[in-house]
């Protein structure tokens, strides 16, 4: 048997990385077995999907490195790769249901299902479609088409034992009949449900494994019911457990970003948080916490997921991207530029043209910052006083350490000598700060603290004489200057 995995979005808004995290244990199974991974679009909800998101999710997982086998842009032998392009499959599938009757049409209205509910309610009884179309006659069917009732089909359900599902993740998982009922298979105007339209689907497209989150796992027994009013077997499911916050509840917005594209935005690495996906439920060896992508894929099992919710830690998600990053500072330094550069671009601290030049001098913050930078983003945070004409001073920095003439009278000092060298770098600053504090008789830290004030307005950051170096003779001369006129 070849595996085949899929992973199937609503493209109604951008992929979340709870959605990434599912299509990364697809892709890594399939990876695994040497099998095919295929990327369908949900997109019958026509009142929420569109193309740009569907742009988007494929843009997303490109730059993830989540590839694919068969899909919209790609094609396939299952094809067409997108639900609202399957639409006359999912016609004929119903009507076979007609045909042996398995289905019916149901002729209620919105206002006749509603009155049902709310009597279930009323009684404190959960709802099911009471089955009134399911024996119509063909004059009652008749007199409901002269009314102009548009009918939708359901399922015909005379299940009376559990349905039983071996889950890979969870085990033996078991649905009692009573919480089912004929669910409808296809709208009033023709488009086809969720639960049918998937079947349908998954099962030309012969996929064989079905790895998605725990909220779906509802959906397996009305699922289960389809296969089998085909007589088709159902694929092999195994559902994750959800992703928490901090506060133990379903990851969303209010625990800050959940887009896979903030995070790209942000300047994460895509072979970080794939590391990361892969610690959010899965431990292949004790111990360690970091490994290659070729590495997961060899090591994956299903049986390994853990049940219990993992929580997103982004604060080890940093962690790990900053290991990356250092990693890479070492081995493609450019390529953490690119990262930066597009931090720095979009808080409007370099243009949209970059020289040579330009980059050079990002790759020569990198370097000083070194494991502040932890993200990409983090080169505005820590260091954009590298990339602005002055510094801005925090209040408390300014009080603490350049509120005394005595420092304003050191800074003096220091901006005449720096001015008086020909170059300054991080060995010259090394030298005209200890000479000076010689000179003075003081100890170098009552040059250090101010100086990393006037310069940054900051108390703490990267090495003093590192960061002289790459601030240059004339901002160093004219931000000292500055503190010892404006202070």
């Amino acid at each position: 048997m070849t595996v085949r995995t899929r992973f199937a979005p609503s493209p109604s808004g951008q992929l979340h990385v709870g959605n990434a995290w599912a299509a990364f244990f697809n892709w890594l199974y399939a990876r695994h077995e040497a099998g095919r991974f295929v990327l369908r679009i949900e997109d019958t909800d026509q009142s929420r999907s569109t193309d740009e998101s569907i742009r988007s999710i494929i843009s997303d997982f490109r730059w993830l490195g989540i590839d694919w086998d068969e899909g919209p842009d790609v094609g396939g032998p299952f094809g067409p790769y997108r639900q609202t392009e399957r639409a006359a499959l999912y016609r004929e599938h119903a009507q076979r249901l007609l045909d042996s009757g398995r289905a019916y049409y149901c002729y209620c209205t919105p206002d006749e299902l509603a009155a049902e509910r709310a009597a279930a309610q009323a009684s404190g009884r959960p709802y099911r479609y009471s089955g009134r179309c399911r024996n119509l006659s063909a004059a009652e069917r008749e007199a409901f088409i002269r009314e102009g009732r548009p009918p939708t089909i359901r399922l015909r359900v005379d299940r009376t034992e559990p349905i039983v599902v071996p889950d890979l993740i969870l085990g033996t998982v078991r649905f009692e009949p009573a919480a089912l009922d004929d669910a409808i298979l296809m709208r009033s105007d023709g488009s086809a449900l969720y639960n049918f339209a998937n079947v349908i689907d998954d099962h030309l497209m012969e996929i064989t494994h079905i790895i998605r989150a725990n909220e779906h796992l509802s959906n397996t027994p009305k699922q289960q019911l389809v296969y089998d009013a085909f007589e088709w077997s159902m694929p092999y499911v195994a559902h994750l457990p959800l992703i928490l916050g901090p506060d133990r509840r379903k990851l969303s917005k209010r625990h800050g970003e959940t887009s896979l594209d903030a995070y790209r935005r942000q300047g994460y690495l895509p072979e970080a948080l794939l590391n990361f996906f892969a610690l959010l439920g899965w431990h292949p060896e004790e111990g360690r916490e970091i490994y290659s992508v070729n590495e997961l894929i060899a090591k994956f099992r299903i049986e390994d997921l853990g049940k219990a919710s993992p929580m997103f830690d982004a604060a080890k998600l940093s962690w790990i991207n900053g290991l990356y990053l250092r990693e890479l500072i070492a081995t493609d330094p450019q390529r953490v530029v690119d990262v930066c550069l597009s931090s720095l671009q979009r808080a409007g601290l370099i243009g949209p043209a970059v020289a040579e030049a330009d980059r050079t001098y990002v790759q020569r913050v990198i370097e000083v910052l070194g494991d502040r930078l932890k993200v990409g983003a983090d080169i505005v945070t820590a260091g954009d006083f590298f990339f602005s004409d002055t510094a801005t001073y925090e209040p408390a920095a300014v009080d603490q350490y350049l509120r005394d003439p005595a420092a304003l009278e050191v800074l003096a000092r220091l901006r005449d000598r720096v001015a008086a060298v020909d170059e300054l770098d991080r060995d010259s600053a090394d030298r005209i700060v200890r000479q000076l504090a010689a000179d003075l008789g003081i100890h170098g830290r009552a040059i250090i603290h101010p100086t990393r004030v006037a310069l940054t307005g900051r108390t703490t950051g990267p090495g003093l004489f590192e960061l002289m170096g790459v601030l240059g003779k004339a901002r160093v001369v004219q931000r000292l200057g500055r503190a010892v006129t404006a202070l």
